[in-house]
């Protein structure tokens, strides 16, 4: 019997009233996902987040290693595992879904899941090219602190990419903060609030960074469907 612990237990608890918690199947099968699932139009953003960054990714090395910081269910580590001469590690303290991640994804000789943080001593002695917070970054009391961690197991020369997360202005981040905490409120869950934090962009300020896509641009704001979540690219060049 596994013993969640009390972020675990709350957080699993939160994603399956939130239908966030997924079949096998439909993991297999991530970011594609059935019409009237209620999350339908959330996976379309994630799908073209996704798939920009193997893009990106793409071709930039004979072989690449690439860190997922908190997982989940492994589907982006599946993904990007497909890009030729990619070598995947996606980590995460949320042993459910990384139990789910290693059944489904099994088969994927270039793709392993590790129940861990970036602070531990498997991913201390490792160098990686591309560090990936996907939806996570939230999570991370600290974003100085996190992106700090995440630099001293980067390659020279790598690259930390932020996707599908708000990062906020110094003006916004008390009325995002109110909202979420009414928000967890509204569904029962008050106590997540101490474990979801609004990071603002001027935190990146002391970082080599670049904005490869913000939503308040001009020609994006006109534009129907758009990703409403910047993507973000730390550098750490040598």
């Amino acid at each position: 019997m596994i013993v969640l612990n009390n972020f675990e237990e709350q957080y699993i608890s939160l994603r399956k009233k939130e239908h966030r918690l997924y079949t096998d199947e439909q993991v297999k099968w991530l970011p594609e996902i059935e019409e009237t699932h209620p999350h339908y139009k959330e996976w379309l953003i994630r799908e073209n987040s996704c798939y920009r960054l193997i893009q990106h990714l793409s071709g930039k090395k004979k072989e690449i290693n690439i860190l997922e910081v908190g997982c989940g269910n492994g589907w982006l580590s599946a993904q990007l595992s497909k890009i030729p001469g990619s070598n995947v590690a996606g980590i995460d303290v949320n042993r459910t879904e990384l139990d789910q991640a290693r059944r489904v994804f099994e088969s994927a000789e270039n793709l392993e899941f590790f129940n861990c943080d970036i602070d531990s001593e498997l991913i201390r002695n490792e160098r990686f090219d591309a560090i990936i917070f996907a939806a996570s970054i939230q999570y991370f009391p600290s974003l100085k602190q996190i992106i700090s961690s995440a630099l001293q197991v980067l390659d020279a020369n790598g690259e930390i990419h932020i996707i599908d997360s708000f990062l906020y202005k110094s003006s916004e981040v008390d009325a995002a903060r109110k909202r979420s905490t009414e928000y967890f409120q509204s569904i029962d869950h008050p106590e997540m609030i101490q474990h979801y934090f609004h990071h603002c962009i001027d935190d990146l300020a002391g970082f080599d960074h670049k904005i490869f896509y913000n939503p308040e641009g001009i020609l994006n704001k006109l534009r129907k469907n758009k990703n409403p979540f910047q993507w973000i690219c730390v550098y750490h060049h040598v």
